[in-house]
């Protein structure tokens, strides 16, 4: 068992340097779009968490990844050019100036009914605070009226398919203060310290990898500890569990915030790496994608469903590019996703594991010291 622990994090550590190395062989574009590819495999995580580890199939992922994009894209769209070109002296995003009444206030206090809203956000640190505790409390609130009420299985499923419609919805009507379908864009640089990220610089793409880097091996730690052993008891029995004096909800709730917190943050690096936020983040399609990444990936382990999704995106971008395959990119993807499901049912991960077992079975046993009587009573005395 131990060298079996050994051999998984030394799979931990192979990807980091992996990933740490890519600067050193690839331009600007690809370290821009690998870094995209590094966020989607945050997201892997993301669900490895809630699905694999939790036993909740959350089909509503994009929710917390899109709060979390959309808090940050507001500060950002304060920091822009375009914030201050429309004829006022003080921050004012610029689709609401387009669509002001004639003669409206140009300040964020009154320009129109829900405006105000902004105001806290010319605070960079204050929008990337709250890339983490809206989509937190979001779970939270979900959680505690889900799992008090000893809702599971597929109704769980329901209800964050459900919520991530209607969401979607809101975002999209809300068009004075979001931009509606047009989401924000033309952000500026994210400006921590004085330093600005540009999103195709190597520092930038850092930013991203140390991130997936610490989130990837503090979730790990996470599932080890004796709150992820019963989390995973209550996955496999949850009544067993409950039987067993657990407080059920309590860990299903915090499991399901953290997953949250990841998708959050993931969506504010997504932010960071592509200027733009987007309603398509809630998209429905999006959100069962993400279950995609982790089943092929193996939702089981954590590592596994991060290289999943890097894995399903990087073959979608080449094979969507690929001429002759441009309009069956999604098919292919598709056909990946039934053939792991068929005969991978614990993903590449579960295959990793499956070979790993048979090379330390066959690795021979060192030689048992056998003491006789007469070396037992040598050592009494």
């Amino acid at each position: 068992m131990a060298s079996k622990r050994s051999i998984t994090w030394a799979a931990y550590a192979a990807f980091i340097v992996l990933i740490m190395a890519a600067p050193l062989v690839m331009d600007p574009f690809w370290l821009n779009r690998v870094a995209k590819y590094l966020v989607f495999g945050m997201l892997g995580i993301a669900i490895a968490l809630s699905w694999g580890y939790a036993g909740i199939l959350n089909l509503g992922q994009g929710l917390f990844f899109g709060a979390g994009a959309y808090m940050l894209a507001m500060s950002l769209k304060l920091a822009s050019p375009t914030s201050l070109q429309q004829g006022s002296d003080k921050p004012v995003p610029d689709f609401m100036l387009w669509n002001a009444e004639p003669g409206a206030q140009t300040d964020l206090c009154c320009i129109n009914k829900a405006s105000f809203l902004w105001i806290p956000f010319k605070s960079e640190w204050f929008g990337m605070a709250m890339g983490i505790v809206l989509p937190v409390l979001i779970a939270g609130l979900i959680g505690t009226i889900v799992f008090r009420k000893r809702i599971s299985g597929v109704f769980v499923s329901i209800i964050t398919l459900a919520l991530v419609l209607l969401v979607r919805l809101v975002v999209i009507d809300a068009q004075p203060i979001t931009n509606g379908f047009n989401g924000l864009t033309d952000l500026g640089w994210l400006n921590i310290g004085g330093f600005e990220f540009d999103p195709y610089v190597v520092p930038t793409y850092y930013l991203i990898a140390v991130s997936l880097s610490v989130v990837l091996i503090a979730t790990r730690l996470l599932v080890e500890t004796r709150a992820g052993l019963i989390l995973q008891a209550i996955r496999d029995d949850e009544n067993r569990a409950r039987y067993l004096g657990f407080d059920v909800p309590t860990y299903q709730i915090f499991f399901y915030a953290v997953s949250a917190a990841i998708a959050g943050f993931a969506g504010m690096l997504y932010v960071v790496i592509s200027e733009f936020a987007s309603p398509t983040f809630m998209d429905l399609a999006f959100s069962i994608t993400m279950v995609v990444w982790a089943a092929v990936g193996g939702r089981k382990s954590i590592l596994g469903a991060c290289i999943g999704a890097i894995l399903i995106n990087v073959i979608s971008a080449t094979v969507s590019e690929t001429e002759g395959f441009a309009e069956a990119w999604k098919a292919i993807i598709g056909l990946i996703f039934v053939l792991v499901v068929l005969y991978l049912p614990h993903g590449l991960a579960g295959l990793a594991h499956d070979l790993i077992d048979r090379v330390l079975r066959r690795k021979p046993k060192a030689p048992s010291r056998q003491i006789d009587a007469s070396g037992v009573s040598q050592l009494a005395e």
